[in-house]
């Protein structure tokens, strides 16, 4: 896995492990509420089994905005994306272009269709993944047909 550069403010830098940092992320209990749909925040352990989960699983990337890690997301090898911005960061359509370029990616993959799964409550999340042309399909899952 190698650097992808999406434009002159933002690159996607591989997973490697960077507790220091990301640890601070998931103590937010609101950002982890988006991403589990649970409060509480993550544990040393919790943190290194979901890392170790999604880049096993996946392409994990780091998100690099103006130089500083914003967040994290991942292509799973399902055809899932998963992606976090962390809340100083959101609503400036960073995780937008991220997930753009997930989907050339997963082109590049050779997937027909990628999934994401956000919760009913996380409405934000919901309408960028639709400006992004998913669709919704079941319960708090979305999909985008891949051309």
């Amino acid at each position: 896995m190698k650097e992808r550069r999406i434009d002159e403010e933002l690159t996607l830098v591989p997973y490697y492990p960077n507790e220091e940092e990301t640890l601070a992320w998931y103590q937010d209990e609101g950002l982890c509420m988006q991403v589990d749909g649970v409060p509480g925040p993550y544990t040393p352990e919790r943190l290194r089994a979901m890392y170790g989960f999604l880049s096993a699983h996946g392409e994990c990337y780091y998100i690099q905005y103006r130089g500083r890690l914003v967040g994290d997301v991942t292509l799973r090898e399902n055809g899932e994306v998963c992606i976090v911005v962390i809340p100083p960061y959101q609503n400036r359509h960073i995780g937008r272009r991220c997930v753009a370029e997930m989907l050339a990616l997963a082109r590049e993959k050779g997937f027909a269709q990628v999934n994401a799964q956000i919760y009913s409550f996380n409405e934000q999340s919901r309408r960028m993944f639709l400006a992004a042309g998913f669709q919704h399909t079941a319960g708090d899952w979305f999909a985008r047909e891949l051309p």
